[in-house]
């Protein structure tokens, strides 16, 4: 309703609306609907911030996830501050979006104790999934170095970064700071189409997130 999107804090861009979700309602059950994490709203380092900590882990079908009640977004710009940690394996952070429901969403998410590891490893920095369906495992799987990708600029695995998720209708691409290329573009593995909510993705551990900005593409 009209009060859901006053809430939103909507501002004019082009004939669309910018969603600036309140991150400091983040656990006032209206304005957010968070599902398998714990979420909380925190200052840190000047930034009005949310620490979300996922309650399972994806290899048991559970994701954790903060989703803007009432937000709707089909295709567009997602904007976002993140800072995760430079430990293995426990820190896995980023948005989901087109989320129908807990299970079934397409998703962007980074492994910071990847940006700056060697080998392999380094490869799988920034990820795309879409559950159900297609989990990060089947796509490693069967379509190695397809949908994960070493992220450039590098950025500090323990400090802040800001990401830039465009979601097109076939396609998402993915940007870190300033960069002009894309550190990883994927052809969409889902039915988009439809306007759906967004939100905050985290598996196993925790993250930070701040400055999250959700800019609709013109119709």
């Amino acid at each position: 309703g009209i009060f859901l999107f006053a809430m939103l804090g909507a501002v004019g861009y082009g004939q669309e609306k910018v969603i600036t979700p309140d991150l400091g309602k983040i656990a006032d059950g209206k304005t957010w609907k968070v599902t398998n994490a714990t979420a909380e709203a925190v200052d840190v380092e000047g930034r009005h911030a949310v620490r979300l900590k996922a309650k399972g882990d994806s290899a048991d079908g559970i994701i954790g996830l903060a989703v803007v009640n009432g937000s709707a977004f089909t295709t567009g710009t997602i904007e976002i501050e993140l800072k995760g940690k430079n430990v293995r394996q426990q820190s896995f952070l980023g948005v989901a979006f087109n989320v129908v429901d807990e299970r079934t969403f397409e998703g962007v998410y980074f492994r910071p104790f990847n940006f700056k590891a060697e080998g392999v490893f380094k490869g799988r920095a920034v990820q795309y999934v879409a559950w159900p369906e297609n989990i990060w495992e089947k796509l490693r799987e069967k379509h190695p170095g397809v949908f994960e990708a070493p992220v450039h600029p590098v950025p500090d695995p323990n400090g802040w970064f800001r990401a830039r998720i465009e979601v097109g209708e076939k396609q998402v691409r993915v940007f870190v700071e300033d960069a002009k290329e894309p550190s990883l573009t994927v052809s969409r593995l889902a039915e988009g189409g439809k306007a759906r909510p967004v939100g905050l993705f985290v598996d196993v551990s925790d993250g930070l997130y701040a400055n999250f900005r959700v800019m609709p593409a013109k119709k």
